[in-house]
């Protein structure tokens, strides 16, 4: 069966059996992050239907960010993937099935589970690449509006002489993680689109602590400075 099949008896389950309110985690994320996994497995020696499936099916159970076992998540939706690959795809390589549970599991940053095969790092990076830039920036807010999180400390917007805490403060996220991803990358295309796009968030960040000053037409360029050095 062509990949193409695949893709689209997979989103037709999900259309059916996964109604959620998590704009987060649904069916549009799950096809840019396999949109960005075809393009960072262009020319490599991958299975593609294994890819896919856990592109499909990575989020399938996602446990909110302020849920005492989120670390948990990518185990329980790769536990779940399988049962529902044996109950509703049949047809599906049974040969498959530890490398679409271990892809699913190492794509969390909370699990910190280490990809080993290639195709597990590919999804892992389409996965976080889907966390920065334009995209990633809408998600934080999106996230922190649903769970009434406030969008910064007025006080001290980029913890100066505080400690990071995103559950409190949604500008937070930057610093406890999206930063941190470029380092994370585990293929070469994968760490140059990461640095581009965490650029952007360092960018925002620049522009927001100009207005915040009142300068709604600059940057703040040791914001600048400062966060860059770390990509």
């Amino acid at each position: 069966m062509e990949l193409v099949q695949w893709q689209q008896r997979f989103e037709n389950w999900l259309m059916a059996h996964h109604a959620s309110d998590d704009t987060a985690h649904d069916i549009s994320h799950f096809r840019r992050v396999w949109n960005t996994s075809q393009r960072l497995m262009k020319d490599q020696q991958v299975d593609a239907l294994v890819i896919l499936t856990a592109c499909y099916f990575h989020d399938i159970v996602s446990l909110p960010k302020n849920h005492p076992q989120r670390g948990r998540s990518s185990q329980l939706a790769a536990e779940k993937t399988i049962a529902i690959l044996g109950e509703y795809f049949a047809d599906f390589p049974t040969r498959l099935y530890a490398a679409v549970q271990h892809a699913i599991e190492a794509h969390s940053f909370s699990a910190g589970i280490p990809p080993r095969t290639l195709e597990a790092k590919i999804v892992q990076d389409a996965d976080r690449l889907e966390a920065l830039g334009a995209i990633g920036l809408a998600r934080v807010f999106a996230v922190s509006g649903a769970l009434g999180v406030p969008l910064f400390d007025p006080d001290d917007p980029f913890a100066d002489g505080r400690e990071l805490n995103d559950r409190a403060f949604a500008l937070d996220h930057f610093q406890t993680k999206l930063l941190r991803l470029p380092r994370t990358m585990q293929t070469a295309a994968g760490r140059e689109l990461a640095r581009q796009s965490a650029d952007f968030l360092i960018q925002f960040m620049a522009r927001l602590s100009a207005e915040l000053r009142g300068d709604y037409e600059g940057t703040d360029s040791g914001v600048l400075q400062r966060f860059r050095e770390g990509l």
